[in-house]
């Protein structure tokens, strides 16, 4: 990660980046294919959701794209009601269009940045996080957003974070950011490596796995796992 935080993508041109990839974040079987392990981060979350969700529960998804999580979640669990918030309105669409046809109990959804979203506390069951934190920036973010996530949830209630994280050792994010541009290239070749660690260069500030996990501590959550971890990406929950 080369760029600073004050030189990332603003808002507005990942929101006009989103408007123009509907399509491709609309595959439940296999997710996008620059993520190493979509397609078993959406079996992983939806299970463990089964776990303690019933069907009817209150499902929040941040950064829900085309609807993937809340979909395979109610694959898994049953109608829920869900309420989808994304940057793009045009995904929205998609995603509340595909929820409803799936048999959702109800579907809300909300245009925003994540930062700036306010709910009542203890609203919803569960909260689903697909790769959207790691659009964060300063410290301050983090600890504000995940503070809201905690309030938020009824007690009892789970956080489910998929997404981008990064390594506190500059060796080891090396050696792990070029293991994944080997995947990346083994997909699309050397230019289709290039485009996908330029762009997650300019738009994206992922943190650390320690760091989400002591986060999660520091702002209340009475308890963590990991699910998965990959390379350069990881799946992990807490509980309030």
């Amino acid at each position: 990660m080369n760029t600073p935080l004050t030189q990332k993508s603003t808002t507005t041109e990942i929101r006009e980046r989103f408007d123009q990839d509907v399509e491709r974040f609309s595959n439940l079987e296999t997710g996008q294919s620059a993520t190493m392990d979509a397609p078993l981060v959406l079996e992983l979350v939806a299970k463990t959701a089964a776990l303690h969700l019933a069907p009817g529960a209150a499902v929040l998804d941040l950064g829900c794209g085309a609807g993937n999580f809340t979909l395979r979640v109610m694959q898994e669990v049953g109608p829920l009601a869900s309420h989808l918030v994304d940057l793009s309105q045009p995904m929205l669409e998609r995603a509340k269009q595909r929820v409803m046809a799936a048999g959702a109990v109800s579907v809300e959804t909300t245009a925003s940045d994540l930062r700036d979203l306010v709910f009542e506390e203890n609203s919803f069951d569960c909260i689903l996080a697909g790769a959207v934190l790691h659009h964060l920036r300063e410290d301050s973010d983090w600890h504000d957003v995940f503070t809201k996530l905690h309030r938020w949830l009824k007690p009892g209630g789970r956080l489910y974070v998929a997404d981008l994280v990064d390594f506190d050792s500059p060796e080891v994010r090396a050696l792990m950011w070029d293991r994944y541009g080997d995947y990346l290239e083994g997909l699309g070749g050397a230019d289709y490596r290039a485009k996908v660690l330029a762009y997650i260069d300019k738009e994206d500030s992922p943190r650390s796995l320690p760091f989400q996990l002591e986060l999660l501590k520091a702002c209340g959550f009475s308890g963590y796992d990991v699910l998965h971890r990959i390379s350069v990406f990881a799946c992990y929950f807490g509980t309030k």
